[in-house]
């Protein structure tokens, strides 16, 4: 009788830490410190134009004093500092996922007996449902464009651009509409 309950221990103990390990991996990407993991706040750029900023730009006949008055006005202008390509992890739809958990439970219920074929199970079908979702956004990875600005006013902003701008870096830019560019 000892035979066969220390053939399930291996397993169980098996299963219990590849869903430790699993949980590990979550939080660390998560949290942003699993490398290759990019955590950053979220960068408000739905401020609304002032009237200053919808005036006229000075002529080239005013030359500086004209400008700096102007620069001082526009709250949503700025020069860019940074243009940056940055791979990106695509959406994922959740199929991956349902495809992965149905494989790693099918595989997982293969292992063992009784009650370690359950837990087999039950971590297969985790391990799987994680992996399928990891393939499924690895597949589906893009490359965005991150213009960082220093405003006006002192602050940075970072906007992410799906196609490379047509500005580049020492341009003195406006933004628009929260996310658009266009020469200031």
């Amino acid at each position: 009788m000892n035979g066969p309950s220390n053939k399930l221990q291996p397993v169980l103990f098996a299963a219990a830490v590849s869903v430790i390990l699993m949980s590990v991996v979550v939080v660390a990407a998560i949290t942003g410190r699993l490398p290759g993991a990019v955590s950053s706040p979220a960068v408000s750029t739905s401020e609304a134009p002032t009237p200053a900023a919808t005036a006229p730009a000075a002529t080239t006949s005013q030359a500086k004093p004209q400008s700096r008055l102007f620069a001082a006005r526009c709250s949503d202008c700025g020069v860019i500092e940074e243009v940056r390509a940055v791979q990106v992890d695509g959406e994922a739809s959740g199929l991956g996922a349902a495809a992965g958990g149905i494989t790693g439970a099918i595989v997982g219920s293969q292992i063992g007996r009784g009650n370690g074929r359950t837990l087999a199970t039950i971590a297969g079908a985790a391990g799987g449902a994680y992996a399928g979702n990891a393939i499924e956004k690895n597949t589906r990875k893009r490359v965005v464009y991150r213009i960082t600005l220093r405003m006006d006013d002192g602050s940075r902003r970072v906007l992410t651009k799906g196609q490379q701008p047509a500005f580049s870096v020492g341009e003195r830019v406006r933004v628009i509409d929260g996310n658009a560019l266009e020469r200031a």
